[in-house]
């Protein structure tokens, strides 16, 4: 059975929306997005290089689908260790309102998440992979359907715009894999599901 990987973009108030450019979520009226893109370097680089090299199947939700198929197919080059996985693998979109999607290997799983999802991990070797999709990994976490997080936190404040983790979320206990922290300030830490929370008291 694979793994359920989740890698998302936060600023550190938690805001997920529109970290690759302008125009890629203003939903709400969310006029700042392109906010990770100051921050990209050698560092990171890497470290997708290294996620992408353990991937066996994508599962997107529409919005990062529709930004990934505008744009991944275009690089061709085999080599390239992101669009070379993209434009390859099977690739799965959480969407009631997607036909006929254009882009190799994709296909649309329904509404029933928690049967769909469970099905494509029975069947997948090895990771699952979520990149970006914040308001299907919200759904997806509160499933307790993600077996790994890697949480990419960016040095920026937002005040405003979709959080990750809103009022209302599962609460969630994760244990830390493993992290490092980027030339540019970006915190990247892995974690995987534990379970509830404990909770205790401090003596005094």
């Amino acid at each position: 059975m694979g793994k359920l990987v989740v890698l998302t973009f936060v600023s550190l108030d938690g805001v997920y929306q529109g970290p690759g450019g302008p125009q890629e979520d203003t939903r709400d009226g969310f006029d700042q997005g392109g906010w990770s893109v100051p921050y990209l370097d050698d560092d990171f680089g890497r470290f997708v290089d290294g996620v992408f090299s353990r991937v066996d199947a994508f599962l997107l939700g529409r919005r990062t689908y529709d930004i990934f198929a505008a744009s991944w197919p275009k690089v061709t080059d085999p080599a390239d260790p992101v669009a070379g996985k993209l434009n390859t693998l099977p690739k799965y979109v959480a969407s009631t309102t997607l036909d006929n999607p254009a882009w190799a290997n994709t296909t649309v799983i329904g509404s029933n998440l928690a049967k769909e999802v469970t099905a494509l991990k029975e069947r997948t070797d090895g990771e699952l992979q979520v990149h970006g999709s914040g308001d299907l990994a919200r759904s997806l976490f509160a499933l307790d359907l993600v077996d790994t997080l890697h949480l990419l936190t960016y040095p920026v404040v937002l005040g405003a715009g979709r959080r990750l983790f809103p009022e209302g979320s599962t609460p969630t206990a994760f244990r830390h894999t493993g992290g490092e922290t980027t030339s540019k300030g970006v915190s990247v830490q892995s974690y995987d599901f534990a379970g509830r929370p404990t909770y205790g008291e401090y003596e005094l």
